[in-house]
């Protein structure tokens, strides 16, 4: 069986894609252990730490990616080169994460046997 890939790639407020995105990572879970998720571009800061959300009348989701650990979701990765493009560290995010260089990142996707991106 090959792994399902979530990519986050949107900014984690003015749209639901993000809060969608964790949810569909959840849910599929459930059904397999098989599952690798990618945080690159804007999607970084869908894990920054100490959002505010409720400024912008958003719904404050962020905390739910803590549940990946109780969900035996391991494989959590993010682009180093989109952090640093960014002013981020690893350490500013919400969970532990793999950095890797984005050709590591393209790497891993190419490995993934389905792709889904929010």
């Amino acid at each position: 069986m090959t792994e399902t890939a979530f990519i986050f790639h949107t900014p984690p407020h003015g749209s639901a894609a993000g809060r969608e995105g964790l949810d569909a990572v959840l849910a599929c879970s459930a059904l397999t252990d098989e599952i690798a998720v990618f945080f690159i571009g804007d999607g970084v800061y869908q894990l920054l730490a100490g959002q505010q959300p409720a400024a912008v009348l958003g719904r404050d989701y962020a905390a739910t990616f803590k549940l990946f650990a109780l969900y035996d979701i391991e494989q959590v990765y993010v682009c180093a080169e989109d952090l640093t493009a960014r002013g981020l560290t690893a350490e500013q995010l919400l969970i532990p994460v793999q950095p890797l260089s984005r050709h590591q990142v393209q790497g891993k996707l190419a490995a993934c046997g389905a792709k889904l991106m929010f």
